[in-house]
């Protein structure tokens, strides 16, 4: 038995991939940002992970080539690039929850964003792609 496509969840697909092309594109501006030039964040106070701007910079850039392209691939319906949106999803839904108490509002848009964006991806990421097929064949 064949499920039905549900064009409404291969929107919200569609939002996580498109969120996951902007996030890359981000990522990898401020990686290009920080690997050229050491004092874009050098006022950065010391912690646990401390590396030179540089460092982090490279970071930034593998991370951000990474989302980008499977945001792209995410359209495509491929089981990898939605569990690479999965998985930034969850982390972004963790970080909110620790800025809960010093931004609550925008703490509890990013975890309602990041949980539509795993539902999405995890039960209707392949509605996109058949979707997409199914305009091609009419």
């Amino acid at each position: 038995m064949e499920r039905e496509t549900s064009g409404w969840a291969a929107g919200w697909a569609a939002f996580a991939g498109f969120m996951m092309v902007l996030l890359g594109f981000g990522w990898l501006m401020v990686g290009l940002m920080a690997a050229s030039e050491d004092e874009i964040l050098s006022n950065a106070p010391e912690y646990l992970f401390d590396f030179t701007p540089s460092t982090w910079g490279w970071v930034h850039i593998a991370l951000g080539i990474i989302v980008l392209v499977a945001g792209f691939y995410v359209f495509t319906g491929a089981v990898w690039a939605r569990l690479v949106g999965v998985v930034v999803a969850i982390v972004a839904a963790i970080i909110a929850f620790a800025w809960l108490p010093y931004y609550p509002v925008w703490a509890v848009i990013l975890i309602a964003v990041s949980v539509s964006v795993i539902w999405a991806l995890t039960i209707h990421g392949r509605d996109l792609a058949d979707v997409r097929g199914n305009l091609y064949q009419d």
